[in-house]
């Protein structure tokens, strides 16, 4: 039996790659089972629901029509409690038996700066993993673990037990996520100074590139109350997730994977054309949606997608700003772009704003910038683009004032640096001079006008709309 071993079984995971597995295992193909764990400290009900069900729970999905289905998820067979030494999923790495690591931690999550480097400076979590790896990570070790600091001891059991190699798949958003959490990883294992690791790792493993889509809002009651309504289960971990769903992988795996394609992942030599596609298209103007049905007062993103001043907002940026620049493509985008469209409207998936929002402080570099600078590169307009960071400005200046109805939670944010972005005489400005956020464009002066203009344009739509 060869073994995936996941690194955080948040409901994403277990709505996407879990699913593609069972896929597999219903289809009679049992030669890949799923281990996972968390290696931060939360979510405790959940894993111990999980343990409790050998792994199995309910996954709920409801497509744009409102169609309901319900389906039993047994592709975990082992759930591995949290623990602060990480002593079960370090021993799980070590086994031989497992084949791929893979692991889902947001972009925000990969500290790296717009050089693609690790920000040290910054986060001082990253530093605590790499004392607590040099010094033997103590036994009361309560907060949570990074995702280098978590591969590099997984990985330097592995090394030590002699066990053989091992895929790396990454499984977020985060743009070429094998190459660029690979950099990150190696760069860690630098500065833990450990070389023999560091080489171990460079001929033992490897870092395919991936792009993932399902939908997954964080579960509710409610979710739990119709499963055991059109089931009969009472299942603490169930969770739900649009129908949607799809998965382009690098095949590039150093020690064999599942037959994906058989239950329709798409193995390619590539995933850039999806990747860009799915990055601009679909998670973009899903922030875009987000950011400004916050402002005017809506909840859900659904309720921002059927408010047509904010449809447009979404639409004229992929339409006019985005499709140019990423033609020709393997992919018909306005298609694309339609059928998201489609999904963000889907009333029953009650997916919120507070969720879709989140780190802000990585997307404006990630999902944002690249557009703006391709845009600019060819002498064309960036009035469409514009809007994604002005709304994003005017939603950082309501958090600054206290006024986000919600938590807003940004891992790569410096609170300081937000409130004096807002604290400035001209905020547009000292926003778009960010180096950050803007790496080569900050200060750019066609940029701060873009976002002046567009910004203007904010304030005439939250006061028309605000509820």
């Amino acid at each position: 039996m060869n073994v995936i071993l996941h690194l955080g079984l948040g409901s994403f995971h277990r709505a996407h790659q879990a699913v593609y597995l069972q896929a597999l295992h219903e289809r009679g193909d049992m030669r890949w089972v799923l281990a996972g764990g968390h290696i931060r400290p939360d979510m405790a009900e959940t894993i111990a629901a999980l343990q409790a069900s050998g792994g199995a729970y309910t996954l709920e999905t409801i497509s744009p029509q409102g169609e309901h289905a319900y389906q039993r998820i047994t592709s975990i067979q082992r759930v591995i409690g949290y623990t602060p030494d990480l002593a079960g999923l370090l021993a799980a790495g070590a086994d031989p038996a497992t084949k791929i690591i893979s692991f889902t931690v947001t972009e925000a999550g990969y500290y790296l700066d717009a050089k693609n480097q690790l920000d040290l400076a910054t986060f001082a979590d990253l530093r605590a993993d790499l004392d607590a790896l040099r010094s033997g990570a103590p036994a009361d070790r309560s907060r949570a673990w990074t995702i280098y600091g978590a591969l590099t001891a997984v990985l330097r059991a592995r090394k030590d037990a002699g066990a053989g190699p091992v895929t790396l798949m990454n499984c977020d958003n985060l743009r070429h996520n094998g190459e660029r959490s690979r950099s990150g990883l190696l760069q860690y294992i630098a500065q833990l100074g450990d070389g023999e690791l560091a080489v171990w790792v460079e001929s033992h493993t490897t870092s395919p590139n991936a792009m993932v889509d399902r939908i997954t809002p964080r579960p509710t009651p409610a979710v739990r109350e119709r499963v055991f309504a059109a089931t009969g289960i009472d299942d603490p971990a169930a969770l739900m997730g649009e129908s949607f769903i799809q998965w382009v992988i690098e095949d590039h795996f150093i020690a064999g994977r599942p037959t994906w394609e058989n239950v329709g992942g798409e193995m390619v030599q590539s995933v850039q054309a999806y990747e860009e596609a799915k990055i601009r298209l679909l998670n973009a103007p899903h922030s875009c949606i987000a950011w400004a049905g916050t402002l005017v007062g809506y909840t859900y993103i659904h309720e921002g997608t059927l408010d047509p001043v904010i449809h447009q907002f979404a639409y004229d940026y992929v339409t006019d700003d985005v499709i140019p620049v990423l033609s020709p493509s393997p992919l018909d985008l306005a298609t694309y772009r339609d059928v998201v469209l489609d999904r963000f409207a889907n009333t029953a998936i009650a997916d919120t704003n507070q969720r879709v929002a989140m780190d802000g402080f990585s997307k404006i570099p990630g999902f944002i910038a690249p557009t703006f600078r391709e845009r600019l590169a060819r002498n064309e307009s960036i009035d469409s683009v514009a809007m994604l960071p002005a709304l994003f400005l005017a939603y950082l200046q309501v958090w600054h004032r206290g006024g986000i109805a919600y938590t807003y939670q940004d891992q790569a944010m410096d609170p300081a640096v937000a409130h004096a972005i807002c604290d400035a005489v001209d905020p547009v400005a000292a926003f778009c001079a960010d180096l950050p956020l803007w790496g080569n464009l900050a200060g750019d002066a066609r940029l701060v006008d873009a976002v002046r203009a567009a910004s203007a344009r904010v304030e005439r739509f939250i006061h028309a709309t605000r509820r």
